[in-house]
């Protein structure tokens, strides 16, 4: 499944229409997240993760999308069950974003 960019108008829909879902928060500035987006992208198409929705937010240009996942730093990683927030990381390491997408299963 491809990684879906949404907003501050749309965040809430793709939150209410997807049970599973995982967030990543990132700057267009933040190194550390452009190194880890081919390895979002690559977790978004792996199949141990069936009904996971991978969204990603540009944390600068929407901060209720950011409130809501109590964003401080990036990359951070939100996962989301049923509209609610589940957990929210702040890492650059894949072993850590897989524990938290094992979680959600």
């Amino acid at each position: 499944m491809a990684v879906i960019a949404v907003e501050d108008s749309n965040f809430d829909a793709e939150l209410a229409k997807n049970p599973k879902v995982i967030v990543k928060f990132y700057a267009d500035w933040c190194g550390s997240c452009k190194l880890f987006a081919p390895k979002y992208k690559r977790l978004s198409n792996d199949e141990r993760y069936p009904g996971i929705v991978f969204l990603e937010v540009n944390a600068e240009n929407n901060p209720e999308a950011r409130k809501k996942a109590n964003v401080n730093n990036l990359p951070t990683f939100a996962t989301f069950q049923n509209g609610v927030l589940v957990e929210t990381l702040c890492s650059s390491k894949e072993e850590a974003v897989v524990e938290a997408l094992e979680k959600l299963q």
